[in-house]
């Protein structure tokens, strides 16, 4: 295929995830269709079956553009030349993710997420969520658990807890602020309540 053809389709795919970002925003994804999305993108309901199976497969890919495993934050924020303690990179990686939701795709799709996902036969929400969730608790535990064997952990603190605990947060921070932006500002009330359950469950290396 040459070149500029590959271009224009994939110029086509990600205008079609773009269309589905409006549509699933504004109706939901249950009452959203297909053909809605290939209308707000001025395209056929061809063009979707062209780079999509179906509505499941067209709202995955939505997610993967914007998607945050805590690896991957991990690997962001970590410096091989400027190692730091376990706690200390999870911590600055769940900064960071404060810091990728408020851009703007991130966030909108993020909304979709959490408030315009209701029960649909199309799309298993429950075991999309709950695969998330395993992947995000498996990484953070990893790191907790080092951190304990390091002494950095709290007497009495348990990984396990420890990770419940910064995923409820967390979860119910992203879900909140989501649900209505305009409440707070997130960029200063997010890091303060992450600093202040970090200072709970560890004493955080000094920086200065």
């Amino acid at each position: 295929m040459p070149k500029r053809t590959k271009a224009e389709a994939e110029a086509t795919r990600e205008a079609l995830l773009d269309a589905a970002e409006i549509v699933f925003l504004e109706r939901g994804v249950s009452r959203a269709s297909l053909e809605q999305i290939a209308r707000q993108a001025g395209m056929t309901r061809g063009a979707v079956y062209w780079h999509f199976k179906n509505k499941s497969d067209l709202f995955q890919a939505m997610l993967d553009r914007v998607k945050m495993p805590l690896r991957q934050l991990l690997d962001e924020v970590e410096d091989p030349e400027r190692p730091h303690a376990p706690l200390t990179i999870l911590r600055l990686a769940c900064l960071h993710a404060l810091e990728r939701l408020q851009r703007p795709r991130s966030q909108r799709v993020h909304t979709i997420l959490f408030h315009r996902c209701e029960s649909s036969g199309d799309i298993d929400m429950l075991g999309l969520q709950s695969h998330l969730a395993k992947e995000c608790y498996d990484t953070m535990v990893e790191r907790l658990e080092q951190a304990q064997r390091d002494g950095a952990l709290g007497e009495g603190i348990d990984p396990q807890i420890a990770c419940r605990m910064l995923m409820s947060m967390f979860g119910g921070l992203m879900h909140d602020w989501l649900r209505d932006p305009t409440q707070y500002e997130l960029a200063e009330v997010g890091p303060r309540m992450i600093e202040t359950l970090f200072a709970r469950i560890a004493r955080l290396p000094s920086e200065g």
